[in-house]
């Protein structure tokens, strides 16, 4: 697997925008496509957040995960937010999300980011859990219900 920055393939954006608009936005009204590719274009950085992260295997893009900066309106302390995590439904099962995790993570540790925080759908943490997140709260979110996750990074 072979991970790339947003920053090294800008011509990405426009994948990845569909991906999370199909994902997370045609069916909530949260965000028009447009919208999602205004965000997603925003996190071209190479050395912080906001830092887009692509996964590709064989040279085809088959994920993205993001570093992103205070993501939850609610919680405007929390500085430091790991979203985005999308696999391609082919290339789901081989461990892309978990592989875009840690690529994440060290990153993070990299910029010298000392706490990470994460919302995600799936109440019980799942992969989240295995990457040394524990559960803050759970809340509504623009109409979802959602764990709230953190992890502190070592130096």
């Amino acid at each position: 697997m072979e991970f790339l920055l947003l920053a090294d393939e800008p011509s990405a954006a426009e994948t990845v925008a569909s991906w999370y608009f199909e994902q997370w936005c045609r069916a909530t009204g949260r965000y028009t496509k447009e919208q999602v590719l205004t965000k997603v274009s925003a996190a071209i950085n190479r050395n912080n957040a906001p830092m887009l992260i692509l996964a590709k295997l064989d040279k085809e893009l088959v994920g993205a995960a993001e570093l992103k900066i205070r993501e939850m309106e609610a919680y405007p302390d929390y500085e430091f937010w790991l979203g985005g995590v999308y696999v391609t439904s082919q290339a789901r099962g081989y461990g892309v999300a978990s592989a875009l995790v840690n690529e994440a993570l060290s990153r993070a540790r990299a910029a010298g980011i000392k706490q990470l925080y994460l919302q995600t759908e799936d109440l019980t943490g799942g992969l989240y859990v295995r990457h040394g997140f524990v559960p803050l709260a759970r809340v509504g979110s623009k109409g979802i219900d959602v764990l709230v996750m953190v992890t502190t990074l070592a130096d």
